[in-house]
């Protein structure tokens, strides 16, 4: 599968976020997201399931526990997929902020002074 295949669903997407502070226990992963999204631990293990036989996460056991963490290779790889555009966004990114950076600077110049 394709990272943009498991990183666009805003599930899996809000798991590697909590994954990338740090090794969760799949429990606490489950609470956050099922509060957030609503689904049922079910639905939620088949996302752990999806993130670890695509590269995107590790798993280990302690105990009865199972710990998730966060594999960098599979984001290294999506980053290089996503190097070949940035050429194309990078610049107009970097215009946008100019120009927003000069928005605030004319509001400040000509708003009155209290």
């Amino acid at each position: 599968m394709h990272a943009l295949d498991i990183l666009g669903d805003p599930v899996r997407r809000r798991i590697v976020e909590l994954l990338a502070d740090g090794e969760r226990r799949a429990g606490e992963v489950g609470e956050v997201v099922q509060g957030e999204f609503g689904i049922s631990q079910p639905a939620v293990s088949q996302h752990l399931r999806v993130l670890r036989e695509n590269g995107f996460a590790q798993v280990r056991a302690e105990g009865t526990r199972r710990l998730y963490a966060l594999d960098p290779q599979a984001l290294a790889e999506a980053d290089r997929w996503f190097s070949q555009f940035r050429a194309t966004w990078a610049p107009r990114l970097d215009a946008l902020g100019t120009e927003l950076a000069r928005g605030r600077h004319e509001r400040r110049r000509t708003s009155p002074t209290p």
